[in-house]
C-alpha cells in the first residue's frame, strides 16, 4: 500500500532500530536516563530555547504548554482550524480550564490585525485574554507556513499586551526544509514551542516542548500527572536524536512529491509550501478513499468534501508517481 494519509505512519529507519537497541538508559521521572536528557539538551540548543522535555506526543506538549501560560477561566486565541481546538478532544477546557477563541482565517495563518479584535481585558463580563497558539506549519490549512515577519510582529504585538505566545511546530522541520531558516530563528521570540519527532522526522514515539527552565521544570510535574512519566525512555529519546540529526535533510523529497500530487489533483503545485495536500471532490468523499484503496493507495478524508494526502520518506517519488496517476483516473 502507498500510504498518504498522515506522516506519521513512518517507520523508523535502520539507524533508529539500531541506536534503540543499545540505548544507554536509566529513570527518566528521576531525570537519571543519559540518552533523554542528552536528547532534551539537544533539541533545546537546536530551538534556541533554555530547556526542553521529551513528552509522549505533541497534543500532550501542547496542552501543557497551554496549562503553562494560563489560569482557569481565561482565553486562548487560536484560528479556527487549529490543531488544539479540533484534534485533541478540548485539552483546552479540560486540563486547563480555559476557552479557546478561535479567529477566521482562510488558509489557518493568523495576522495580529485579525488576532487584536478578539484579544479581552480582565472585566467585569469578560473572560481575560491569556495566550495565542500559532501552528506553523499549519496542518488543516494545507502545510501553510507563516512569513517570519508574521511571527515577530505577533509576538511582538502580544508579547506588549502582556500575552503569551506557544507555537505548535508539530511540523517545524518541514518550515525549515522551505524557507531555509533555522528551528532557532522560526521560534526565537515565542515563548514556548513543541515540535514532533515521529511525523516527517519518523521517530517512532516523541515530541518536545521547549522553553524558559523555570517553564519546562513546571512542564514536568504536568507531564507526570497527564501519565507521561515514561521511566526508562532512552529507548525512545534514542530514535529522536538520530530523527533530528538526520531527517530533516530528507523533507525536501517530501515536498516535491506532494507538488507532484497536487498538480495531478488539479492544484497549482506553486502553492504547496510543504508536505500537504488538501483538496476538495464532488463525489462521495468515503466512495473515493475507497476506490483509492482498492488500487493500493490509503488517504484521508478530512470533512465535507476534502480529501488529505501527506507525503513522507516511506512513500517514494516512484510511489507518488503512481497515486497521481490514480488520482487523475479518479477525478
Amino acid at each position: 500500500m502507498i500510504d498518504l494519509r498522515s506522516d506519521t505512519v513512518t517507520k523508523p529507519t535502520p539507524a533508529m532500530r539500531k541506536v534503540m537497541a543499545e540505548a544507554e538508559v536509566g529513570d527518566d521521572v528521576y531525570r537519571e536516563d543519559p540518552t533523554v536528557n542528552r536528547l532534551e539538551a539537544h533539541a533545546a540548543e537546536l530551538l534556541g530555547k533554555e530547556a526542553a522535555i521529551f513528552v509522549p506526543t505533541g497534543s500532550m506538549g501542547n496542552a501543557i504548554a497551554i496549562k503553562l501560560h494560563t489560569r482557569h477561566g481565561q482565553e486562548v486565541i487560536c484560528d479556527d482550524r487549529a490543531h488544539i481546538l479540533d484534534w485533541e478532544l478540548a485539552m483546552t477546557a479540560w486540563f486547563s480550564g480555559c476557552l479557546a477563541r478561535p479567529v477566521p482565517t482562510s488558509n489557518g495563518i493568523l495576522s495580529w490585525s485579525a488576532i487584536e479584535p478578539y484579544v479581552k481585558n480582565p472585566g467585569p463580563f469578560n473572560a481575560h485574554t491569556a495566550m495565542v497558539n500559532i501552528e506553523h506549519p499549519h496542518n488543516m490549512g494545507g502545510g501553510t507556513l507563516y512569513r517570519i515577519e508574521a511571527i515577530d510582529e505577533i509576538c511582538e504585538r502580544a508579547h506588549a499586551r502582556n500575552l503569551k505566545v506557544h507555537m505548535d511546530g508539530a511540523r517545524l522541520f518541514n518550515a525549515v526544509a522551505r524557507t531555509g531558516l533555522t528551528p532557532a530563528r522560526i521560534v526565537k521570540n515565542v515563548d514556548t514551542v513543541m515540535t514532533c519527532l515521529s511525523k516527517g522526522l519518523g521517530a517512532p514515539v516523541g515530541s518536545v516542548l521547549a522553553g524558559p527552565a523555570d517553564l519546562i521544570t513546571r512542564a514536568r510535574t504536568h507531564r507526570k500527572q497527564l501519565g507521561g512519566g515514561m521511566r526508562q525512555s532512552g529507548i525512545l529519546a534514542a530514535a529522536g536524536l538520530v530523527a533530528l540529526e538526520e531527517s530533516p535533510r530528507k523533507l525536501y523529497a517530501d515536498h516535491e512529491n506532494a507538488r507532484l500530487l497536487a498538480k495531478a489533483v488539479g492544484i497549482d503545485p506553486a502553492t504547496v509550501q510543504t508536505n500537504i495536500v488538501i483538496f476538495e471532490i464532488a463525489s462521495d468523499p468515503a466512495s473515493f478513499i475507497a476506490g483509492l484503496k482498492q488500487e493500493g493507495i490509503l488517504a484521508s478524508a478530512i470533512g465535507g468534501q476534502k480529501i488529505r494526502l501527506v507525503t513522507h520518506y516511506d512513500v517514494s517519488r516512484q510511489d507518488c508517481e503512481r497515486a497521481a496517476q490514480v488520482l487523475r483516473t479518479l477525478i
